[in-house]
């Protein structure tokens, strides 16, 4: 992973600014805001084949964000819109699997625009978004937890919960092979990435499964699942059979 990965801090959410012809992605990390992607309307919000379509580019966008692991999304528009509903309900309806089950992703609302950086910059800074990215973020670790206990309590060979960083060395090293397990999620706090004395082979470790992949998750030590985690020893690498 390079320094300036490093720098920008670890993955919290997707801003998806949400306007009547364009929708502006960001991801949202825990210590900058970066540009993702923007999305064009081809005609009329009031098309519905114009719209779902427009809908469906933004899912599509976001799709290789949410394999890495990402599962929360704030969706912000202007008052008095209806941008936001509208595009949740494209997602209920055609890709019910998005907000289904331990892996769902957790939508929010923001009043406001976050088409350009300095919108950005202004709506990131508002005390009401950052208990937003609270609040999502704090759903979201719940559904983690959930996900870990259940894969706790039924792991096996083939479907295996790993406690160390040397186990999921081990782990990645045999991706190559036709058979046995392969890495499925790295899940791991901020203070264990911190304070790991094994940096360069952490972020190694980190960079090759998003070269796979592998969805990753870094969360706050304090939040419920980091709790959980830190009595594991912070770092957990679920894996499952190929």
């Amino acid at each position: 992973m390079s320094n300036k990965k490093y720098r920008r801090g670890y993955p919290v959410a997707i801003l998806a600014g949400l306007e009547k012809d364009d929708a502006s992605l960001w991801n949202v990390f825990s210590k900058v805001v970066k540009p993702m992607a923007t999305i064009r309307l081809d005609g009329n919000r009031n098309d519905l084949k114009a719209a779902f379509n427009f809908h469906e580019s933004i899912v599509n966008a976001l799709r290789p964000t949410f394999k890495e692991g990402v599962r929360s999304v704030i969706l912000a528009s202007p008052p008095r819109t209806g941008y936001a509903q509208e595009f949740i309900h494209h997602v209920q309806k055609h890709h019910a699997w998005l907000v289904q089950g331990a892996n769902k992703i957790t939508f929010a609302e923001a009043a406001g625009s976050a088409k350009t950086p300095s919108q950005v910059a202004a709506l990131t800074r508002t005390e009401a978004f950052q208990s937003l990215i609270l609040g999502i973020t704090a759903e979201e670790t719940v559904n983690l937890l959930e996900l870990l206990e259940k894969r706790i309590r039924t792991a096996t060979e083939v479907n295996a919960v790993l406690f160390s960083l040397e186990e999921a060395e081990s782990l990645f090293r045999q991706l190559q092979k036709a058979n046995g397990n392969k890495p499925e999620y790295l899940i791991l706090t901020d203070e264990y990435l911190a304070k790991s004395r094994e940096k360069n082979r952490l972020n190694r470790l980190l960079q090759i499964a998003a070269n796979h992949n592998v969805k990753t998750r870094i969360v706050n030590a304090e939040s419920p699942v980091g709790q959980r985690l830190m009595q594991l020893g912070g770092f957990v690498c679920l894996a499952k059979s190929k």
